[in-house]
C-alpha cells in the first residue's frame, strides 16, 4: 500500500524484498514464546554483573539459547537473540509459502497486468508485532529521486514519509514506533549505486491491524453505510 503510487504510475519493474516480520504473524502463542525466550535470556547470570566481561555474558547467552530447555516449541528454534529465515511451508522453486505470497498478493490486490515480478526472502525476527520489509525496486525508466518522494507522500492520508536521516529513521521508522497506529511508515527512500533506475526503501506497518481488524472495522462502516 505505502509503493502504490510508484506502480500506479508504471514506474515499477520488478521488486526484491527482504522482509523482516514480527512474531505476531505466527499468532499469540508464538508471541508468547518470543517473550518467555527474552525472560530467559535476559536471567543470565553474567547480564545482571556488570563486571562480567561481555565474551561471558555472549557465552552465556549462547547456551542459553542451545540448551535443552531452553522455549521453542512454536517456532522451532530460538528467536529471541536470533532470527528465523524461514516462514511457513515450502512451495516449488526454493521459496517458502510467505515469498511466494509477495508475487500472487502484490499482483492481485493492485490488479496488475502484466504482473510485476515481486521476489525475496522472508525472514521472522524478535520484533513482537508490525512487520517491515526492504524494498529493491528495478524501476521502468530513470524518474528524478525528488519526483519519487512527492509520489509517495501524496500516496495516501497513512502513510508517514520519513527523511533519509539518522534521528528521523530512529523516531518514526521501526515497529516500536508504528505498532499499534495505522500509520505505514516508509524511509531510507535513496537511488542504488547499481543504477539511476535502481531504488531503495524501507517501510514499516502493523499487520494485526491492516490486515486483520482494520478490513473488518471497515467492511463493518460500509454495511452500516457511515463510510
Amino acid at each position: 500500500m505505502a509503493i502504490a503510487p510508484l506502480f500506479e504510475r508504471g514506474w515499477v519493474e520488478w521488486i526484491n524484498a527482504a522482509t523482516y516480520q514480527a512474531a505476531s504473524g505466527a499468532g499469540a502463542r508464538n508471541m508468547r514464546e518470543l517473550v518467555r525466550q527474552m525472560a530467559v535470556l535476559g536471567a543470565a547470570p553474567a547480564a545482571a554483573d556488570p563486571s562480567a566481561s561481555i565474551l561471558e555474558l555472549d557465552r552465556q547467552v549462547i547456551d542459553l539459547m542451545r540448551g535443552e530447555t531452553f522455549p521453542q516449541s512454536e517456532f522451532g528454534a530460538p528467536l529471541a537473540g536470533s532470527l528465523i529465515p524461514w516462514i511457513d511451508r515450502a512451495v516449488d522453486g526454493g521459496q517458502t509459502r510467505e515469498e511466494w505470497k509477495g508475487q500472487v498478493e502484490t499482483n492481485k490486490i493492485l490488479g496488475l497486468n502484466p504482473e510485476v515480478p515481486v521476489d525475496g526472502v522472508c525472514v521472522r525476527v524478535g520484533a513482537m508485532r508490525s512487520h517491515s520489509q526492504a524494498l529493491t525496486l528495478k524501476l521502468t525508466k530513470d524518474v528524478p529521486l525528488a519526483e519519487i518522494e512527492d509520489a509517495l507522500r501524496s500516496g495516501n492520508e497513512w502513510v508517514d514519509f520519513v527523511e533519509n536521516d539518522k534521528a528521523a529513521t530512529l523516531a518514526r521508522l521501526s515497529p516500536a514506533a508504528v505498532s499499534g497506529t495505522l500509520r505505514i511508515a516508509l524511509g531510507r527512500v535513496r537511488k542504488l549505486r547499481l543504477g539511476p533506475e535502481y531504488l531503495s526503501i524501507y517501510t514499516v506497518g502493523d499487520q494485526l491491524l491492516w490486515g486483520a481488524a482494520e478490513p473488518l472495522r471497515r467492511t463493518l462502516l460500509i454495511a452500516l453505510g457511515k463510510l
